[in-house]
């Protein structure tokens, strides 16, 4: 017999709901601030100290272009970062649902093999990022 597991962490009602409200925010508020100007944001801490991309890098910039309708360099900026949100915005959806439904959420969403996988992409999309041929991924 299988147990299915889940996660019992935040069921208020409206937890889901706050986190779209920070969300939010921090997306307004990097729609107003640029940050591709220099002296707005910290600069990241492992270029800063290495010099070398990690795979968030230019995540800022990115949502930065997406709120004023650059999709294209919204991709530019940061593809992972790019490519990962419809992800997490089914996540948030299926939270939101179960908590609305007074059901908790079930682990299976985040299978082993998932994040393996992500694990890995993000992994291979650091490296390439960083090697001469890998230029365009780079911010």
């Amino acid at each position: 017999m299988t147990t299915v597991r889940t996660f019992r962490g935040s069921q208020s009602r409206w937890a889901p709901y706050a986190v779209l409200a920070a969300v939010a925010g921090a997306a307004g508020y990097l729609a107003l601030v640029d940050p591709n100007r220099p002296g707005h944001y910290p600069t990241c801490p492992f270029y800063g100290l290495t010099g070398y991309y990690c795979p968030g890098c230019g995540s800022l910039r990115m949502i930065h272009a997406l709120t004023h309708g650059h999709v294209a360099e919204a991709f530019g900026r940061n593809a992972l970062t790019f490519v990962t949100l419809p992800f997490l915005a089914y996540l948030w959806v299926r939270w939101a649902v179960a908590v609305r439904r007074g059901r908790p959420l079930r682990a299976g969403v985040l299978r082993p093999w998932v994040i393996i996988i992500f694990s890995v992409v993000a992994t291979v999309f650091w490296v390439v990022r960083n090697l001469p041929a890998g230029h365009a991924l780079a911010p």
